[in-house]
């Protein structure tokens, strides 16, 4: 039986162990619900701080000057990065590719808190697929930007196979998808030297972004860590 203060949205088994979308009430923060989605019982993704999934968003806008742009989201989670994208005038397009056919369903379902204002906007679409492997064939569709948050860190990987996009021949595969003047950018939870490298060799400019914030619950700052690339 679930905590008086915790509500089970959905519960679903996946290849990658048992994903849950939940809803709590904090119970340092009376009156404060959000929403989270765990996968084998581990945090993946929460509405109470999304300050690093917007800036993923916001970092990549600022450095692309074009407008009716044209943007490929690896990874919806619960839509924060997207919704960033969406702010913008800017942006004609978005299209989500996410992994778990089950979050796709949370949105689609209303049972995350963007789900009206993203299924709302129409230059809004969504997926399920592997992003990673959609962006190591070939394709003729090419996008402005393409905004990765799938794996925790270069490092530390969802699921298996992941890793050939963070060296320098997938980077190499992945800008084929990326129109002129395009930029990719990657979310991490850590600095990755080695995928620092892999992008300058595959990549003529790359920034490090680093984005400090306090999670107040614990009373801690954290850094999450934006890499931006383009030609």
């Amino acid at each position: 039986m679930s905590p008086p203060n915790l509500q089970i949205l959905a519960y679903e088994t996946t290849p990658l162990g048992d994903l849950c979308l939940r809803r709590r009430e904090l119970l340092s923060r009376p009156g404060t619900v959000i929403t989270e989605i765990t996968l084998d019982h581990q945090l993946l993704m929460s509405s109470y701080i999304t300050v690093s999934e917007r800036a993923l968003a916001e970092e990549a806008l600022a450095r692309h000057p074009g407008h009716g742009l044209a943007v490929l989201v690896g990874g919806l989670g619960l839509g924060y990065t997207t919704a960033a994208v969406l702010e913008s005038d800017r942006v004609q397009q978005v299209e989500v590719v996410e992994l778990f056919g089950a979050v796709v369903g949370f949105l689609q379902k209303g049972l995350v808190p963007l789900s009206e204002e993203l299924l709302a906007d129409s230059r809004f679409g969504v997926r399920e697929g592997d992003a990673y492997a959609a962006l190591g064939e070939r394709s003729e569709e090419q996008w402005d930007l393409v905004l990765i948050d799938i794996d925790h860190s270069p490092e530390d990987h969802l699921g298996p196979g992941n890793e050939s996009f963070y060296t320098e021949s997938g980077l190499t595969r992945a800008k084929q998808h990326l129109a002129p003047g395009g930029i990719l950018a990657v979310w991490s939870y850590a600095e990755s030297s080695p995928f620092v490298d892999a992008l300058r060799a595959a990549f003529a400019v790359v920034a490090i972004v680093p984005v400090k914030y306090v999670n107040d619950l614990v009373d801690e700052e954290h850094t999450d860590w934006l890499f931006l690339a383009r030609d």
